[in-house]
C-alpha cells in the first residue's frame, strides 16, 4: 500500500499531552513529506487554533477544521471549503441550551464566542491557545456563519446533554463527544472522513492511497474513510474498535511510530 496523504488529529494524537509536537513526530513528518507525502492536520479546533502547528511543521496544504466545517491553506489562507449551520437550526440549538441553562461556546467567522468569560472558558483557553469573547446574552443570537458549537460539562452532565441533542436534532446536527466532557455539534453534512475526502479528490489521490491517525468519536468518520486508518493506543474504545490498526499512545510519539511502519517502512 503506497500512502500519498497522510491526515493527523490534533489533541491527544499528534499533540502530546504537554499540547506540543515531539521532535520524533516532527521529524518523521519531515520525512514522510520528503518522500513526496501530502500531509495534512484534520481537527476539531477552530482554525486559528490549528493553523500554528501547521505552520510549525511547514505544511503549505489546506487544513481541516471545525471538525470538517472549514478547510484552509495553513499558510496561504486560501479557503477552499465551508460548511455552516442552517441559521434556524442554530437558533433552535442556542434556544435548547439557553432555556436549559447549559454552557455552550459558539465558533463564528473564526472567533469564539461564549456569554461570560467563566472556568470553563479560561480552561479552554489554557488547551487551545485561544481567547474567548464574552458576548452575554446576544450569545444566543449568533447564528449566521457558524461553524461549530461546543457544549462543556463534567461527564456525568454531558451524557444527559448529548441524549437529548441527539434526540432532538436528529439528522439535523452532527454532534460527536471529542472528549468526555465536551460535545462538538456541526452541520450534519460535516464529519472529517467527508472532508478528506474532498481533499483527496482536489488533489487527485485515491482512497486506497489516504491514511488516517486520531483517537476520538470525531475522528471515526476519517478512520473508516482513509485505506489505513490507524487509531492511537490512548484512543477510545470505540475508535480503536473501527481501525485498521493501532499505534502507540500520543506519550509515545504513536504518531511517528505509525509513519515510520506504514509511510518510510523503517
Amino acid at each position: 500500500m503506497t500512502i500519498k496523504l497522510l491526515a493527523l488529529d490534533l489533541d491527544d494524537t499528534l499533540l502530546n499531552k504537554s499540547n506540543l509536537i515531539s521532535p520524533r513526530c516532527r521529524e518523521a513528518i519531515r520525512k514522510a513529506v520528503a518522500k513526496g507525502v501530502i500531509v495534512t492536520i484534520a481537527t476539531g479546533r477552530m482554525y486559528a487554533s490549528a493553523v500554528p502547528f501547521a505552520r510549525q511543521l511547514g505544511l503549505d496544504i489546506p487544513i481541516i477544521t471545525y471538525t470538517g466545517a472549514l478547510i484552509k491553506s495553513g499558510l496561504s489562507d486560501e479557503v477552499l471549503f465551508t460548511r455552516s449551520f442552517e441559521p434556524a437550526t442554530a437558533a433552535e440549538l442556542l434556544e435548547l441550551f439557553r432555556a436549559r441553562g447549559w454552557y455552550i461556546q459558539v465558533y463564528q467567522g473564526d472567533k469564539l464566542y461564549v456569554e461570560e468569560y467563566n472556568e470553563k472558558a479560561q480552561t479552554y483557553e489554557a488547551l487551545t491557545g485561544i481567547k474567548a469573547i464574552p458576548a452575554g446574552p446576544e450569545l444566543y443570537s449568533l447564528v449566521n456563519h457558524v461553524y461549530k458549537m461546543m457544549a462543556i460539562a463534567e461527564p456525568g452532565a454531558m451524557k444527559e446533554i448529548a441524549e437529548v441533542v441527539h434526540s432532538v436534532f436528529q439528522g439535523r446536527v452532527f454532534a460527536p463527544l471529542s472528549r468526555p466532557r465536551y460535545l462538538e455539534m456541526v452541520h450534519p453534512d460535516v464529519n472529517k472522513g467527508a472532508a478528506i475526502d474532498f481533499l483527496a479528490r482536489q488533489l487527485g489521490i485515491k482512497q486506497s492511497e489516504v491514511m488516517a491517525v486520531g483517537d476520538s468519536n470525531n475522528d471515526v468518520d476519517m478512520l473508516k474513510y482513509a485505506g489505513l486508518g490507524v487509531a492511537m493506543g490512548n484512543a477510545m474504545p470505540g475508535v480503536k474498535a473501527i481501525a485498521d490498526a493501532i499505534t502507540l499512545t500520543n506519550d509515545e510519539d504513536g504518531v511517528a511510530e505509525a509513519i515510520y511502519k506504514y509511510i518510510l517502512n523503517e
